[in-house]
């Protein structure tokens, strides 16, 4: 009852954010409102613009202001070669290694019986529906490293054999700057194993 029921519920609607707790959310809040109205008119113009006017590739499943998105639209891209991701904002970061110059497909999730998500919740038909289509050579599955993402990679792979298509995935391992005695046992195994010659 000390705050006001505006500011209230602003803090309520701020706890949902992920990694956000009550008290971020009500620093966050307080910071809010310290601003000049233009500034907090700016954000929520932003925040229902990017609501209202983004939505998902036909081809990629990524998000996109204009269908199909930008990266499937370009000619420059390979075809032949597609990135399997868990979220659109995994696109980002594969994009800044500037090592791949494929195209995307966006799972939004994966598979995780615990969490009743099955194969069926995720964008697993449309990708099919492109392999199918011919013309694709290699599927990289960039799922991430956890039992989750373990587990649908090992999927896809089954559901993409008959097809002839070589799946594969990122290597694994040992980070830059990390000492070996903090390593677990998951990530030493996979650095010796796509270990190569120096």
């Amino acid at each position: 009852m000390l705050l006001p029921p505006g500011l209230t519920r602003l803090i309520r609607e701020l706890t949902r954010l992920p990694g956000v707790g009550p008290r971020t959310a009500q620093r966050m809040a307080f910071f809010l409102l310290a601003r000049p109205p233009a500034e907090t008119r700016s954000l929520a113009d932003a925040l229902v613009q990017a609501r209202e006017r983004t939505s998902e590739c036909s081809i990629c499943c990524g998000l996109t202001e204009e269908d199909p998105c930008g990266l499937c639209s370009d000619p420059r891209r390979d075809p032949g070669s597609i990135c399997v991701v868990e979220q659109p904002a995994d696109i980002v970061v594969v994009e800044r290694t500037r090592e791949f110059n494929g195209r995307y497909h966006v799972l939004h999730g994966a598979i995780s019986p615990l969490d009743g998500v099955g194969p069926e919740d995720i964008r697993l038909g449309q990708l099919m529906r492109r392999v199918e289509g011919g013309g694709c050579r290699e599927v990289i599955v960039a799922t991430n490293p956890s039992v989750e993402g373990e587990t649908t990679a090992m999927y896809i792979a089954r559901l993409l054999k008959p097809y002839g298509v070589r799946v594969t995935r990122p290597a694994s391992g040992l980070p830059a700057g990390g000492d070996l005695e903090y390593a677990d046992q998951v990530t030493l195994s996979r650095a010796l194993q796509g270990r190569k010659e120096l």
